[in-house]
C-alpha cells in the first residue's frame, strides 16, 4: 500500500509537471514564432520604408520613371512584410499599431501618387507643403514601427515572466507532493523529487537570467525527455534573442560610425560655401546652406548620442573617477547655457549648499548636467525660469533641476528614461528630439552608483533629481 501510495503521488506529480511544462513550451513557441519573428520583420520593414523614401525623394527631384518603379517595388515589399506581421501578431496592441501603420502608409502612398501626377503633368504646385506632410507621415511610420518593436519586446518579457511563475508553481507543487511521499518511502521520494525539482529549478533560474538580459544558450538537461526538449527550446530562444540584441547593437554602432564622417564633411563643406570659398553666394543660397548646416549639426548630435548610448549599454565607456567637488561642475554647466537662456528670456537661479567631495567622473557628470539643464531650457516657455539646487540628500549628494514648463503626465514619467521615448507634455506642442538624452543620463548616474527620477505636476513644471553616493 505504501508503494502504491507513492506511485499515485509520483504519477500525480508527473502529470502536473507535464501539464506545467506543456504550458511553458506553448509560451516559448509563441515567443519564438510570433514575437521574435515580428522583431525580425521590423528591421525589414524599416529597410523597405527607407528605400521608399529614397526613391520618392529622388523621383521628386529628377522625375525619372525608373525611380518611380523603384518606389513601387519598395512599396510592394513593405506591404508584403506588413501583411506577414499582421498575420503573425497575437497581441491586440500590436495588431492595432500595425493597422495604424497600414493606414498611415496608405496615406503616404496616396500623397506621393498625387504629387507624382502633378510632376508628370508639368503643373506648378507647393513642393514644400508636400515634402512637409510626407515627412510627417514618414516620422509617424518610424515611430509606430519603433512602438511595434517595443510592444513585441514587452510581450516577450511578459511571457518570460509567466514562464517564471509557472516554473515556480510547478516547483512548489513538487515539493508539497514530495513531503507527502516521505511517509511512504524516503529513498524513492528523494529520487522522484530530484528528477523533477532540480531541472525545474534550473529552468526557473534560466528564465530569470533571460528576463534580466543574459541570453547564453547553456541550459543542458536531458532527462526527463520533456524537460530535455524544453531545455533545447530554451537554448534556441536564447540564441535568437541574443542574435536580435547583437544585431540591434551592431546596427546602431555601425550606423553611427558610418554616418559621422560624411556628416562632418557635409557640415564643413557647407560652412566653406557660407564663407564664400566656393564663389559668391546669393541670399537665397545662404538661407538654404544655413538650413543644411543646422540639419547637419542636428544629425551629428543624434549620431553622437547613439554612439554614446551604444557604448554605455555595452559597458565600453571608460570612466575616470576622481574625488571632486560638484558645485564647480554645476557652475560650469550653467555658464555654458547662459546664451540660450538669454535668447529665450529665461531666468536661471541656483542654490548651492555645502556638500562633501564625491567620487565621480567630471566629464560624464557634466554630460548629465548639460542634458538636464538643456531639457529644462528647451521645454520652458519664454519668460519662465529654471532653478538648480545642490545639497545633502539621504544617501548622498543631490542636485535638482526645476523648470516652469508644461509638466509631464504621471503615466509617462516612468518611461521618459527609456531610449527613444519622449513624453507628451501637458498642453504643449511636441518638441523635436531623439529621446536619447535621459537614457544616457540614467546610464551614467547608475554607473556612478546613483539614482535619478522626475517629479512633475500638470502645468506646474518638472523637477529632475540626481543623487550621487558619498564614500564613507
Amino acid at each position: 500500500m505504501g508503494y502504491l501510495l507513492l506511485l499515485i503521488l509520483s504519477m500525480s506529480a508527473s502529470f502536473y509537471a507535464i501539464f506545467q511544462l506543456g504550458r511553458i513550451r506553448d509560451v516559448i513557441h509563441s515567443i519564438i514564432l510570433v514575437d521574435t519573428s515580428i522583431v525580425d520583420i521590423h528591421k525589414n520593414l524599416t529597410d523597405a520604408l527607407l528605400s521608399e523614401t529614397r526613391y520618392e525623394k529622388k523621383f521628386v527631384i529628377m522625375n525619372d520613371p525608373a525611380l518611380y518603379d523603384g518606389f513601387v517595388g519598395a512599396n510592394r515589399e513593405f506591404e508584403d512584410l506588413l501583411g506577414q506581421a499582421v498575420a503573425r501578431a497575437d497581441s491586440p496592441e500590436v495588431k492595432a499599431v500595425l493597422n495604424g501603420i497600414e493606414d498611415l502608409h496608405y496615406e503616404y502612398r496616396a500623397l506621393f501618387e498625387e504629387e507624382a501626377g502633378l510632376l508628370r503633368a508639368g503643373q506648378r504646385y507647393s513642393a514644400g507643403w508636400y515634402a512637409e506632410v510626407k515627412d510627417r507621415f514618414i516620422n509617424g511610420l518610424f515611430e509606430d514601427l519603433a512602438q511595434v518593436r517595443s510592444l513585441s519586446q514587452l510581450n516577450i518579457v511578459k511571457k518570460i515572466t509567466s514562464l517564471n511563475r509557472a516554473g515556480a508553481s510547478a516547483t512548489n507543487a513538487g515539493m508539497i507532493i514530495t513531503a507527502a511521499a516521505l511517509v511512504a518511502g524516503i529513498v524513492i521520494s528523494i529520487l522522484i523529487t530530484r528528477s523533477i525539482t532540480v531541472p525545474l529549478a534550473r529552468m526557473r533560474k534560466k528564465t530569470a537570467e533571460i528576463g534580466s538580459g543574459v541570453y547564453e544558450a547553456d541550459l543542458e538537461l536531458t532527462s526527463p525527455p520533456e524537460i530535455g526538449a524544453l531545455a533545447q527550446a530554451f537554448n534556441f530562444m536564447s540564441t535568437k534573442l541574443k542574435e536580435v540584441d547583437t544585431m540591434k547593437s551592431d546596427f546602431y554602432a555601425l550606423m553611427s560610425h558610418e554616418l559621422r564622417t560624411p556628416l562632418t564633411s557635409i557640415k564643413e563643406g557647407t560652412n566653406l560655401f557660407l564663407e564664400g570659398h566656393g564663389g559668391p553666394v546669393t541670399e537665397k543660397q545662404k538661407r538654404l546652406l544655413t538650413i543644411i548646416a543646422e540639419e547637419s549639426n542636428r544629425l551629428i548630435d543624434l549620431v553622437n548620442s547613439l554612439m554614446d548610448l551604444s557604448k554605455l549599454e555595452a559597458g565600453m565607456v571608460p570612466y575616470h573617477f576622481i574625488e571632486a567637488d560638484l558645485p564647480p561642475l554645476v557652475a560650469r554647466a550653467i555658464v555654458e547655457v547662459v546664451p540660450l537662456a538669454e535668447a529665450k528670456q529665461i531666468r536661471i537661479t541656483k542654490d548651492i549648499g555645502e556638500v562633501p567631495r564625491i567620487h565621480l567622473d567630471p566629464e560624464r557628470i557634466l554630460q548629465v548636467l548639460r542634458n538636464l539643464i538643456g531639457n529644462a531650457l528647451k521645454f520652458t516657455p519664454s519668460g519662465g525660469s529654471v532653478s538648480i539646487t545642490v545639497g545633502r540628500r539621504e544617501g548622498g549628494v543631490g542636485m535638482s533641476v526645476t523648470d516652469t514648463g508644461p509638466g509631464i503626465p504621471k503615466e509617462h514619467q516612468a518611461a521618459i528614461f527609456d531610449k527613444f521615448r519622449q513624453a507628451t507634455l501637458v498642453g504643449a506642442v511636441k518638441i523635436a528630439g531623439t529621446g536619447l538624452g535621459l537614457a544616457i543620463v540614467k546610464h551614467i548616474v547608475q554607473d556612478h552608483g546613483g539614482t535619478v527620477w522626475v517629479e512633475s505636476e500638470a502645468r506646474q513644471g518638472s523637477t529632475f533629481t540626481v543623487v550621487l553616493p558619498v564614500r564613507s
